[in-house]
């Protein structure tokens, strides 16, 4: 019996070697070591409000770990979108015309799995932004920031739209312009303006595993900014779960751009995929 024991703890041993040597791997091929990782996008203190500016509900999700962390430290968050994501898959739940009116109700449970301060949903057309002026998108923002009198923006970025998608880009183009317009002017309230972005390593892992990311990710121009900083999100990952299931409709989406989340365990691909990327757009260096 003391042999059967010995094989069990020898066994459980070198699979929690095989586990922590893989996790170090991963992280590894991920995430550059000269990126400095920070426990948060701010301090705790003092409590701000945040706005994120987006195309499409479930555009929150690639931010989600750092929005969960904000939230539950009490700052306010803002989530903005332009469309109601109505030209996106459906999973086989709804019929394509349904599905604008289920993604409104997919993102209002994301909201209070958030807590947000606000949810504010536009109609522009969902995979049509390239043909609504940028004026148009620029007074949304404009207006937006006015209402709800944001202490810091969020995006993703102008050139790229993270992965490619060219609503993506016109919604960050028009929130860049707005805030290179107001910044430093009375009365505008945002102080800083951060854009997600990811690190070399992950964009060139993307590039080989994620069928959409080699489908829309430009390969010319200047690419994704360089980050200037990660935010650890591993403990948030159960609640970023929660809002993913919430976009019922979209898990292909999800499936695509985060391989092998639901093969790995998630206290593996937590410590593995365990940061976001940011970069503080208009930063003088």
């Amino acid at each position: 019996m003391k042999s059967v024991g010995l094989i069990f703890l020898i066994a459980v041993l070198v699979m929690i070697l095989l586990t922590a040597g893989g996790m170090l791997l991963g992280r590894w091929m991920l995430h550059p070591g000269d990126i400095p990782v920070k426990a948060s996008l701010v301090p705790d203190e003092p409590k701000q409000r945040f706005l994120a500016f987006f195309a499409h509900p479930d555009d929150e999700i690639a931010m989600g770990g750092t929005l969960i962390g904000l939230s539950e430290a009490g700052h306010e968050i803002v989530l903005v979108y332009l469309t109601r994501g109505e030209a996106g898959p459906t999973n086989g739940l709804v019929p394509q015309s349904e599905l604008g009116s289920t993604r409104t109700n997919e993102i209002q449970q994301v909201g209070k799995i958030l807590g947000l301060h606000a949810l504010e949903l536009f109609d522009f057309p969902d995979s049509g932004l390239k043909d609504v002026s940028m004026d148009t998108i620029k007074q949304v923002a404009r207006e937006m920031i006015t209402k709800h009198l944001p202490d810091i923006l969020l995006s993703f970025d102008s050139e790229v739209g993270l992965y490619g998608h060219p609503d993506h880009r016109a919604a960050s183009r028009a929130l860049e312009e707005v805030y290179l317009e107001g910044n430093g002017h009375p009365g505008f309230s945002p102080k800083q303006y951060f854009q997600l972005t990811l690190s070399p390593k992950q964009i060139a892992i993307a590039l080989e595993i994620s069928p959409g990311f080699q489908k829309n990710y430009q390969k010319e121009g200047r690419g994704l900014p360089p980050p200037d900083f990660s935010v650890r999100t591993t403990q948030y990952f159960p609640t970023l779960v929660h809002m993913m299931e919430a976009h019922a409709t979209q898990q292909q989406v999800f499936r695509d751009l985060m391989p092998y989340r639901e093969e790995l365990p998630q206290f593996v691909y937590s410590r593995v995929f365990d940061r976001e990327y940011f970069w503080e757009f208009g930063k003088k260096p």
